[in-house]
């Protein structure tokens, strides 16, 4: 099991800066199939999961949004035939929190357990 993955966001409401790049390249590792993309200046988590059907991927969608609503921490969606494309960062603070890394992990463990 990741580290991440055992830990709980803590509520961000701003005030705190994002991630430096030191901090990211630490917390990277451990979401290794995630990809740091920019999205409108803004660094996000990113990672596409694949299924086999519509269906599936929308099954899988459902458990991100439930897991979101546990930690209080939303992602962006993006549901298609046979994948979905998560994307995490906090929008808050325009940027990446390690709360983003931990949501990742967790998204990878919803994907292990299909």
């Amino acid at each position: 099991m990741n580290q991440l993955a055992t830990g709980n966001c803590i509520p961000c409401r701003g005030g705190v800066p994002p991630l430096n790049d030191a901090e990211i390249r630490e917390l990277h590792p451990q979401t290794p199939e995630w990809n740091i993309v920019e999205r409108d200046g803004i660094p996000l988590l990113q990672r596409i999961f694949k299924f086999k059907n519509f269906a599936d991927a929308l099954a899988f969608t459902n458990k991100v949004a439930a897991l979101a609503e546990q930690q209080d921490h939303h992602p962006r969606l993006v549901t298609e035939w046979g994948r979905v494309t998560v994307q995490w960062w906090t929008h808050v603070i325009r940027g990446l929190h390690r709360n983003d890394f931990i949501m990742a992990a967790k998204t990878d463990e919803l994907a292990e357990s299909n």
